[in-house]
C-alpha cells in the first residue's frame, strides 16, 4: 500500500473539487428559490438537484465508486422499489381524484 504525497495531494484535490460542487449545487438550490416556479417544476428541479448531490456524497465520500457492479444492482433494485413505494399513495389518490370528477360532471 503505497501512500506518497503525490497520491495523498490527488485524492485531497478530489474531495475539494466535490465539496465545490456540492457548495455550487447549493447555491444553485438557493437560487432556483427565488426563481417562482409551478410546483412541479419546481419539484423536478429540486429532485435532480438533490439526486446530483447525494450521488456525488455516496460516489466520493461513502467510496461507492469503486466498488463492485453488485453493489450498483443492490442499488438500483432499492431505487426501483422506492419508486414503486412512491407511486402506490399517488395512484391511490389519483383515483379518488377521478371519481369526483365524474361526479361532478
Amino acid at each position: 500500500m503505497s501512500h506518497d504525497v503525490a497520491e495523498i495531494q490527488k485524492h485531497v484535490r478530489l474531495y475539494v473539487t466535490v465539496f465545490a460542487a456540492l457548495a455550487a449545487f447549493t447555491v444553485v438550490t438557493v437560487g432556483v428559490s427565488y426563481l417562482h416556479l409551478s410546483t412541479m417544476p419546481a419539484i423536478i428541479l429540486a429532485l435532480t438537484i438533490a439526486t446530483i448531490k447525494g450521488s456525488l456524497v455516496a460516489c466520493y465520500f461513502m467510496h461507492l465508486i469503486s466498488e463492485k457492479k453488485l453493489i450498483f444492482i443492490v442499488l438500483a433494485v432499492t431505487l426501483l422499489f422506492f419508486v414503486l413505494l412512491l407511486f402506490i399513495p399517488s395512484l391511490t389518490e389519483g383515483e379518488a381524484i377521478f371519481k369526483n370528477l365524474r361526479h361532478v360532471s
